[in-house]
């Protein structure tokens, strides 16, 4: 059976995110932990979609965050890491293509993702430890990024946000 994007965002009741995309939380650990003087659950998962169409705009947040591909087209995850480094993964089945199933994006990199083929998507799932807190996520302008980063404009531009909506 094929399926198509507007099939998982109805059938797992998947919201517009911030960053761009869809998703829900999957997952939310019962148990809690100290970090950064504030409590945070151990884990916390999501379900993220996101189409050809859409970009997860460029953003950071304070925990590490392991991402896991389920379904449709790959997807790229591009960062920055804190050193200034680029990398972009390729999130997917194709390993003799480059693509991994899992990738791992550690606190403090700024990252964001996009689905390279026209007309599909890709759902993944987004698992978080410490676990996510929206006041633990940045998101960037092109602005920002650019002072910090020059050599990466063309990522930045095709990834960042001009103007925080």
């Amino acid at each position: 059976m094929q399926y198509s994007a507007q099939y998982f965002i109805d059938k797992l009741n998947l919201v517009e995110h911030p960053e761009g995309g869809y998703y829900i939380s999957s997952f939310r650990s019962a148990e809690e932990m100290a970090v950064r003087d504030v409590t945070r659950p151990i884990y916390t998962s999501i379900y993220f979609l996101l189409r050809s169409q859409d970009i997860s705009h460029l953003h950071r947040l304070k925990s590490d965050e392991l991402w896991y591909y389920h379904a449709g087209s790959p997807l790229t995850v591009h960062m920055v890491y804190p050193d200034g480094t680029y990398e972009a993964k390729k999130l997917g089945l194709n390993m003799e293509a480059g693509e991994v199933p899992q990738v791992a994006v550690p606190k403090n990199t700024i990252f964001g993702s996009s689905v390279e083929d026209a007309n599909t998507f890709s759902l993944v799932g987004c698992m978080v430890a410490p676990g996510f807190d929206f006041t633990d996520f940045e998101l960037f302008t092109q602005d920002e990024l650019l002072a910090d980063y020059p050599q990466h404009e063309a990522v930045i531009r095709k990834m960042a946000y001009k103007t925080i909506k």
